[in-house]
């Protein structure tokens, strides 16, 4: 297929590519920013925010596919107005312009920050681990905007029920390069994350290797159709970023956890990516041991 992917350069959207592409695909790298792999048959800067644009690329090009990955990728990171404003203007212009011009198959990344850990009046997960069916509480314009995306994506399922559309929340996504010490879009290494249980813990010690990810949504691209239109999905590495057991370590950063963190024994992450396995067959194969070879 021609697989069309926004945010092509960034820390996710590099390993799409290649991935899409080693697996055969004809990828169109579009982002603003310099960095898609050379993997990439073609790469387009291309603002689009602006719907003109958006049109234009999706009628240059006439992709197969979608992979809508290009955001304001963390909070905080930009003021909440233009943090709001680009994430959803985003996940709508994309799936517009691409449902008006026959593209059969989008994927949108969404994230799982719409669950609401970290709110600054306290958070308590209804269960754990937590899977698609946990209810949401976005609490900043970056998590709301996901979710924003999320529904964008499901009206447009239901708007064009021929077409198949899904969403991902990938956990913390970590470049291969990060592996080997690079920053994480936290600004700490993976080893820091490790050490110091509090910067990780506020996300519940979630993360997957963007090999992983991208292996998962080449996976869903290419049997969109064996699903129904307008399904989430978790991306999560097999086990949590932390030395000792959630249920141990969990309830020390986020103490409303307590009541649930139990079932979470030995390796087990907070975040479940059963549905993927269920629905696709995908698990993640990387972990922080595996490419850290640390085990202490």
């Amino acid at each position: 297929m021609r697989v069309l992917v926004t945010g092509s350069a960034g820390r996710f959207g590099r390993s799409v590519v290649v991935a899409l592409a080693q697996a055969g695909h004809e990828v169109i790298g579009i982002d603003t920013a310099p960095g898609t792999p050379a993997e990439a048959a073609v790469t387009l800067p291309a603002d689009l925010t602006d719907l003109g644009e958006a049109f234009g690329v999706m009628s240059r090009f006439r992709p197969d596919a979608v992979v809508h990955l290009a955001a304001v990728a963390t909070p905080f990171s930009r003021t909440d107005g233009l943090t709001f404003r680009v994430n959803s203007q985003l996940a709508f212009n994309v799936c517009e312009a691409a449902t008006a011009l026959g593209v059969s198959r989008i994927v949108v990344a969404s994230s799982p920050t719409v669950i609401g850990y970290g709110a600054p009046g306290g958070w308590t997960p209804a269960y754990l681990p937590i899977d698609e069916a946990h209810p949401v509480a976005p609490w900043n314009a970056y998590s709301v905007s996901k979710l924003v995306a999320e529904q964008v994506m499901a009206t447009f399922a239901r708007a064009h029920p021929d077409l198949r559309l899904a969403a991902v929340r990938p956990c913390f996504v970590v470049a291969p390069e990060e592996w080997e010490g690079m920053p994480t879009q936290s600004g700490h290494t993976i080893r820091e994350r490790l050490e110091r249980p509090g910067i990780a813990g506020v996300s519940l010690f979630n993360y997957v290797d963007a090999r992983d990810a991208s292996d998962l949504l080449l996976t869903l691209i290419e049997r969109l159709y064996e699903l129904p239109s307008g399904e989430v999905f978790f991306a999560g590495a097999a086990d949590a970023l932390a030395r000792h057991p959630l249920a141990e370590l969990l309830p020390s950063v986020i103490p409303a956890t307590a009541g649930h963190a139990s079932v979470l024994t030995g390796t087990s992450p907070a975040f479940s990516s059963a549905k993927a396995e269920r629905l696709l067959g995908w698990q993640a194969k990387r972990s922080w041991r595996t490419e850290l070879g640390d085990l202490t």
